[in-house]
């Protein structure tokens, strides 16, 4: 991912969560809800914003990827 010095509200990754819904496998969406129920600090945010971010643009091969980076990111 690309980094961006641009702070990401968890209603803004709520946003975009609800955006990429129909192109997100279902199981990961409801884990990404329920991760979103807690607090998270800030750089957390924002790499999910951006791994959320144009999901549902970006090849099969990539998707694969960022659904790693997200359910690497639910176990931390």
């Amino acid at each position: 991912m690309s980094t961006c010095n641009i702070n990401h509200s968890k209603e803004d990754v709520i946003k975009k969560l609800q955006s990429q819904e129909s192109f997100l496998p279902k199981e990961l969406y409801n884990n990404t809800i329920q991760f979103l129920e807690k607090e998270h600090i800030q750089l957390t945010l924002n790499e999910l914003f951006h791994l959320l971010k144009k999901y549902d643009l970006a090849s099969e091969e990539e998707q694969q990827k960022r659904i790693h980076a997200l359910e690497e990111l639910f176990k931390a």
